[in-house]
């Protein structure tokens, strides 16, 4: 009967463990986006967001990323565009002001982690996975992913701004957290 006790226990451990809780540090953290406009690259950022982090390499079933963007603060350096993305062609920020994606899984291939998720945009939830660098050091730690979400998938830039070969369908999301565990 021990033995069966001790089988149990040492089958429902990895089940107890969980993931550490971070806290973004906003200084040197970014959350940024790249895209294309009649075939030049652009590079964009958000101002505002949340995200709540708990990860731990050796659980990712335990990990979780949730992460509520501001999307009037979308920044490109270019006035027209800046003054375009809150618009009702593009984020829609008087009907959808936030944008939120939250892991589903986490998975590892040999040394690469892939966090799937689903991300909210403009009302429209789809899936987004999300390549996962994690770099621990003491208590801090630095987080970049990098993923690639298709704009029309979310009916950014549609109706005139369908043509994606003016604006590429494709834009790549990165983010770099400097994180500090709680």
């Amino acid at each position: 009967m021990k033995r069966l006790a001790l089988v149990f226990l040492a089958l429902t451990l990895p089940a107890l463990a969980s993931a550490t809780d971070y806290t973004v540090q906003p200084a040197g953290s970014t959350l940024a986006f790249h895209g294309s406009f009649q075939g030049a690259g652009f590079d964009g950022h958000f101002e505002k967001f949340d995200a709540a982090i708990a990860y731990d390499p050796a659980h990712l079933d335990a990990s979780t990323f949730d992460v509520t963007v501001d999307l009037a603060t979308a920044r490109t350096g270019d006035s027209d565009r800046d003054g375009a993305l809150p618009g009702s062609d593009f984020f829609d920020v008087a009907k959808f002001p936030k944008a939120h994606f939250v892991t589903t899984a986490f998975h590892q291939n040999g040394g690469t982690v892939t966090a799937d998720g689903t991300l909210t945009l403009r009302g429209v939830t789809k899936p987004v996975s999300l390549t996962v660098n994690f770099a621990p050091s003491g208590k801090a730690a630095t987080l970049d992913v990098k993923g690639t979400v298709k704009r029309l998938d979310f009916g950014v830039g549609g109706g005139d701004y369908a043509d994606t070969s003016v604006i590429a369908n494709d834009v790549t999301v990165t983010a770099h957290l400097n994180l500090v565990a709680k």
